[in-house]
């Protein structure tokens, strides 16, 4: 079904984005790439993408702080792929600090990148998506879209500012063939992450499963990292007819940690 379509994915060049980008080539989704990162290592993503799933792939590195770049995305995306089918607003950022030491350029640089930039890019694309009567929007939010943990003032305020852009774009294209809802993941195992598995159990010399537990233990019931597989999953069926009506929903995938 979703054969030819196109897909922007924004912060997408490595960990969840990447994991999304891949999981819909794989359904013969074409697909715009954005993010920083080595620009060989960003072109041989591209170029590897377009091998091995035979579909068409571009790069963009729009910075999603900056809404002129947003714009420009959006009009490369079109212009070389055909049209936009499916957005996911992926690209995020976090810094961690009591609220009275939180650095208000960061505070700036989280809801810019984590909120703001997924208003730019829902703005430029969902005219194209309504003329064709069929779009998906899938916003990566967080657990902290739904409840909040100390001393993440920005990245908290930002997610539940996008868990609140998702409700008012679903009502808003309630009647067309369009849905916009919100994927809301917990601990999620990314290289990021695995690092700092890997830096913990360095530290306080213990295995790596321990140190995994230590990590997990204060927030998730069920004791395992959500994979960016199983956030891949949900897209996939977000994309799917059998999502056609699941709008402005949030969907917690976080092991338990909203349940308590």
């Amino acid at each position: 079904m979703l054969t030819s379509k196109t897909a922007l994915i924004t912060g997408s060049t490595s960990g969840i984005g990447l994991g999304i980008a891949r999981a819909l080539a794989a359904q013969g989704v074409n697909i715009m790439l954005n993010g920083f990162g080595d620009s060989a290592e960003i072109e041989k993503q591209r170029l590897g993408l377009a091998a091995e799933f035979k579909i068409k792939a571009g790069y963009h590195g729009a910075d999603m702080t900056k809404p002129a770049e947003i714009v420009q995305l959006v009009e490369q995306c079109t212009r070389e792929l055909g049209g936009i089918d499916i957005l996911v607003n992926n690209a995020g950022i976090q810094h961690v600090a009591p609220i009275e030491e939180f650095p208000p350029d960061k505070w700036d640089q989280i809801i810019a990148i984590n909120l703001s930039a997924a208003f730019h890019t829902v703005r430029a694309v969902l005219p194209q998506m309504k003329e064709r009567n069929w779009g998906r929007i899938i916003n990566i939010a967080s657990t902290h879209g739904l409840v909040a943990s100390v001393n993440k003032a920005g990245y908290v305020a930002a997610k539940h500012g996008l868990v609140g852009l998702t409700k008012v774009v679903a009502l808003e294209t309630a009647r067309t063939g369009v849905t916009c809802n919100a994927i809301c993941p917990g601990w999620v195992m990314t290289p990021l992450v695995q690092k700092q598995i890997d830096a913990l159990a360095e530290r306080e010399k213990m295995p790596p499963e321990k140190a995994k537990m230590a990590l997990l233990s204060e927030k998730q019931p069920s004791q395992e990292f959500v994979t960016t597989q199983e956030i891949s999953g949900l897209v996939l069926f977000l994309c799917s007819e059998a999502a056609a009506q699941i709008r402005g929903a949030t969907l917690a995938i976080d092991g338990g940690w909203t349940a308590q």
